[in-house]
């Protein structure tokens, strides 16, 4: 048989021993504390139709998705990001509920990319869905379930960086980019090129005094601080407004008690096009990206016939993985394996022994006296 066939495929890999157990606690971890809050489980399909992740949706891009075909001719891929799977089981299942619904899930996603840098073609997260509440307290119970989470599971140095697109949205809007030039924009502004930003404006004539508005967003970032200066930068109403938001969730984040952990980017401008409002990031040294991406997506569930909004997040529990290996962090739950060794002889009194310790919930390996 092909040596080749023991290895795995590029951007993918397997995952035992020690690492699975790890991985295994703290999605347990993770979970017990986003239950707490009253979400429920939810399981997707690992494959959907591809118009649910389709460039009107504004999810990943075409290119980057795994896409194969079905024996009727559907077009099927396989799930590059949980939200618009979840906003589509929301419309399926709960188009006439009224009340709040809160939905958890963990599972695997799938990213057809060879730009790489270090991160895999396959990744767990582990998120949740708040549908049909719009208010500024549920964002703030999703940030502040977020860090919990993160603490519950063994992190404790990290912070989640908070922007609101609403108001880069406003200063679009009051310079009269359309639809196209903003999402060009927005590409440029999100991924630190601002070179490319300032040669787009230039490109299109945008006045001064809005393309150094437009130039001057990836600046307002840092504590809480930062929102008074962002609010005399501006003069239109929409911006305004997303300054309001955030400051408003700051103060119920100072509530929960967990404003250590959070500061502000108005910069911040997520590559998904459904994203309409408070946006925020996870962050921890160990690793190069966010361990924690959300926001609020108040359009996407009318893509599928239910309109509601909504705000969630996801974990990348690879990537938080990675950070408390390389922080050294010890994680909560972690069972060692004891050995005990039997002869022909003593067999039936070492089962005896081991069916005890197994009831006490001890993990034991019983082995034969020949293998020590």
């Amino acid at each position: 048989m092909s040596k080749k066939l023991v290895h795995t495929p590029e951007g993918v890999r397997d995952i035992y021993g020690d690492e699975k157990e790890r991985k295994t606690v703290v999605e347990r971890l993770l979970l017990e504390k986003i239950r707490s809050y009253g979400y429920r489980d939810i399981q997707t399909p690992t494959f959907e139709f591809f118009d649910v992740f389709s460039k009107e949706v504004g999810t990943t891009p075409s290119k980057e998705l795994y896409k194969f075909f079905d024996k009727e001719g559907n077009t099927l891929v396989l799930r590059p990001d949980f939200t618009p799977s979840v906003a589509r089981c929301a419309a399926k299942y709960f188009m006439d509920e009224n009340v709040p619904i809160r939905l958890c899930y963990q599972g695997n996603t799938f990213s057809n990319t060879s730009n790489l840098q270090g991160k895999l073609k396959e990744a767990t997260q582990m998120g949740a869905e708040l549908i049909g509440e719009p208010s500024v307290y549920a964002d703030a119970e999703l940030i502040a379930m977020t860090i919990e989470a993160l603490y519950h599971a063994g992190l404790s140095d990290f912070q989640i960086s908070i922007g609101n697109l609403e108001f880069f949205k406003g200063i679009c809007e009051e310079a009269g980019l359309d639809e196209e030039t903003e999402l060009e924009l927005r590409e440029f502004i999100s991924g630190k090129n601002y070179f490319g930003a300032e040669e787009l404006l230039d490109r299109i004539k945008a006045p001064v005094k809005d393309k150094e508005a437009l130039l001057k967003v990836g600046d307002f970032f840092g504590s809480v601080d930062i929102l008074k200066a962002a609010r005399r930068a501006v003069t239109n109403a929409r911006s305004g407004a997303a300054i309001e938001r955030l400051d408003t969730l700051y103060q119920i984040l100072c509530q929960y008690g967990v404003e250590k952990y959070v500061s502000f980017d108005l910069g911040m401008l997520s590559k998904y096009n459904y994203y309409t409002g408070i946006i925020f990031k996870g962050y921890t040294y160990g690793v190069g990206d966010a361990i924690v991406k959300g926001g609020r997506y108040d359009n996407l569930l009318a893509h599928f016939g239910k309109k509601a909004p909504a705000i969630g997040f996801v974990i990348v529990v690879d990537d938080l993985l990675s950070a408390m290996d390389r922080q050294g962090t010890a994680i909560a739950g972690m069972e060692p394996c004891s050995r005990l060794y039997y002869t022909e002889a003593d067999f039936a009194e070492k089962l005896k022994e081991v069916r005890r310790m197994r009831a006490e919930g001890r993990h034991v390996e019983l082995l034969p006296a020949d293998r020590k």
